[in-house]
């Protein structure tokens, strides 16, 4: 059934979008020249895969979602190739394409203590192809070279926490087959499967007090993917021509994001493993997503965005409650590691009256929806996809970088290690006003990855567009409650007065059970000029018991201004100029004061005082869709502590969208 209902879930958009486009009807013997398979492509898949790596490995268990875990879990990457149809309509090819593993399931993992385990993070191959083309449709074979890296971590003592990476690479063979199906414009959309076999490799793991173990993987993917043909031009398409008619049933958008930061030395006289390095640090993180979306039926929408993300923010995204890299995930990995970030129906119920249209855009669908309309949203998603907006600061892809200028710092939204959730979303909008709320699973525990429905998260927010001196504006109100597994900081703090033998952290894990947190935010938006807007929040919560999921802010507050270059003759260039201010309760001061460690920061002891950002940037527009960001950021006091800092960190981001 788990696996019926992944399938059946994932192949939605691309079921549709083909029993869309093959409404017309079926071609003759003597159409088949209607559609010609030769030309460039490149595209993406997604899929599931397992494997074994031979007796006494230890496979890591990696994320199936609603699949069981395996070798490989989720799997997904790209691919680039091309194709050749003979005049007896047999197609010859050539593809090279890379495919990525799942992330770790930390809660499988537990359950089977080892002294290492053994992964493989990434698969390529480059093979031939063979198809014959029957119009729209091909079956193909496929085969050739591969070679993986797998790599060993040695454990912790736990059996658990992996301490020493050891990896290598491997060269191999692949076969397979598959069926591709030309589906609207220049897209084809295909589904294939793989078998991948590398050669042995022997890991030497007597430093460790291990025997020696071999690794000997044998792989078996099942992937679906979408092509985009170029034809015969390797780098476009004839301008204005496709090979099929477009359909507005469903859309392809994507986005690549690299974002390199890096500070010198800074004042550092004591530190933890949460605190900045105080020698100065750089790191980069890496992103890209696909928005895939179909129209179902009337109203009805699926939406689907399969992940690359590679790399970490600053000390593994530790020492800032304003963290200053907003594509910084929680679960940084050295190779990329693919994940379904969000996978979700969306269905909108008209209410008559006037209508509006509808741009086409990532997780939108191009067409007319009433103004007074009620819209239901069930499946994983972020949270501020929905909640929380702004124009001008809420992407840390296009606009500000902090944590605490996209976001409300104090509002702990549910989220995963990667910052989604699953949930349902209820709006009704008007055309002056908008109402929405949500309800959402939390983490199981602070920063765990693992999301449960025994407690849970709650928004409502209130929006009301006005205008003001005939500039545009957005005034959103919400309201916060989760109930999770947390602890409150005075009874640990207490504890550990009365026990100072005992480690504080200690005390906390055996403190925690469900507990609330309630807040609030507000979020401004106001045009000032037709070039420039201002935004401002404000956020806080009751401070109490540990934070969740987002980041160490009890109470926040931040603004600032974004400017088109039009008046230098850069109309697509933005600059943007920002502030935060960021504070915490008493309890928790006292509670890092003693020793406790947050989900981003812990210096050990604290010397208190706000932590304070500024953030400048400027965006410049390469071309439509493509951008180069300059961005610096000072930060006052990071991670509430007068002994530590300033911080000066300099950003930049290479952002491409289409």
């Amino acid at each position: 059934m788990k696996y019926a209902l992944f399938v059946g879930g994932l192949a939605t958009s691309l079921a549709s979008a083909c029993a869309a486009a093959g409404d017309r009807p079926s071609p003759g013997w003597d159409d088949f020249r209607l559609y010609q398979w030769t030309g460039f492509y490149v595209g993406g898949h997604f899929g599931y895969g397992v494997a074994s790596f031979g007796p006494g490995a230890n496979p890591l268990p990696e994320q199936g979602v609603l699949l069981p875990h395996s070798a490989t879990g989720l799997s997904g990457g790209y691919q680039l190739g091309y194709n050749r149809q003979l005049a007896n309509r047999v197609v010859l090819g050539i593809e090279a394409d890379a495919t990525f593993t799942a992330p770790l399931d930390g809660l499988a993992l537990a359950r089977s203590p080892v002294p290492f385990n053994t992964t493989i993070d990434y698969v390529g191959t480059v093979r031939g192809r063979v198809g014959y083309a029957f119009d729209r449709f091909m079956p193909y074979i496929t085969g050739g070279v591969a070679w993986g890296h797998t790599h060993i971590n040695v454990n912790d003592a736990d059996g658990v926490t992996p301490l020493f990476p050891v990896g290598h690479y491997q060269a191999g063979w692949t076969a397979g087959l598959g069926l591709e199906y030309a589906v609207s414009g220049n897209w084809t959309a295909k589904a294939e499967y793989e078998y991948v076999d590398v050669s042995r490799k022997t890991y030497d793991l007597a430093g460790f007090g291990l025997d020696s173990v071999d690794v000997d993987p044998r792989i078996h993917l099942f992937k679906l993917g979408l092509n985009y043909q170029f034809g015969d031009t390797p780098w476009m398409p004839v301008v204005g021509k496709t090979k099929l008619p477009e359909t507005d049933d469903w859309n392809v958008h994507a986005q690549t994001t690299v974002l390199p930061q890096g500070y010198g030395p800074i004042r550092s006289p004591y530190a933890s493993p949460q605190s900045l390095p105080g020698g100065g640090q750089f790191q980069a993180t890496w992103t890209t997503t696909a928005f895939l979306g179909a129209k179902l039926w009337d109203g009805g929408e699926f939406y689907f965005n399969p992940e690359l993300a590679q790399g970490f923010g600053l000390n593994g995204t530790l020492g800032l409650a304003g963290f200053s890299n907003g594509e910084a995930q929680k679960a940084g990995a050295p190779f990329p590691k693919i994940r379904a970030q969000r996978y979700y129906l969306k269905q909108t119920f008209g209410l008559g009256g006037e209508q509006e249209a509808v741009e086409d855009a990532p997780n939108q669908l191009a067409g007319k929806r009433d103004i007074d309309r009620v819209t239901l949203i069930v499946g994983r998603f972020a949270v501020g996809d929905f909640f929380d907006g702004n124009s001008y600061a809420k992407d840390p892809r296009a606009d500000f970088m902090n944590w605490a200028m996209w976001s409300s710092g104090a509002y702990d939204f549910p989220a995963d290690l990667p910052g989604y959730t699953r949930g349902a979303v209820v709006e009704l909008n008007r055309k002056d006003w908008t109402i929405r709320a949500g309800l959402f699973q939390v983490p199981s525990a602070p920063n765990s990855d693992v999301l449960t429905f025994k407690t849970g998260g709650t928004v409502v927010e209130f929006e009301e567009r006005h205008t003001l001196l005939e500039q545009f504006g957005k005034l959103r109100v919400g309201v916060f409650a989760n109930s999770g597994n947390t602890a409150n900081y005075n009874e640990v703090v207490t504890q550990a007065a009365a026990n100072p033998a005992l480690d504080i952290n200690d005390i906390t894990t055996a403190n925690q059970r469900t507990r609330s947190k309630y807040g609030f935010y507000v979020n401004l938006e106001q045009q000032i000029a037709g070039d420039v807007g201002l935004f401002a929040r404000a956020s806080w919560n009751d401070g109490q018991n540990q934070i969740l999921s987002f980041t160490d802010i009890d109470r926040s507050l931040s603004g600032g201004l974004s400017i088109k270059g039009s008046r230098w003759g850069r109309p697509d260039d933005t600059v943007g100029v920002g502030g935060a201010i960021n504070g915490l309760s008493a309890a928790h001061r006292d509670f890092l004061a003693a020793g406790g460690v947050g989900l981003l920061i812990g210096d050990g002891r604290l010397n208190y005082n706000n932590e304070r950002i500024l953030e400048v940037y400027y965006a410049y527009s390469l071309i439509k869709g493509v951008t180069m960001t300059a961005d610096y950021q000072l930060v006052v006091n990071p991670a509430y502590n007068a002994d530590r800092g300033p911080v000066s960190i300099f950003s930049g981001r290479f952002h491409a969208e289409f």
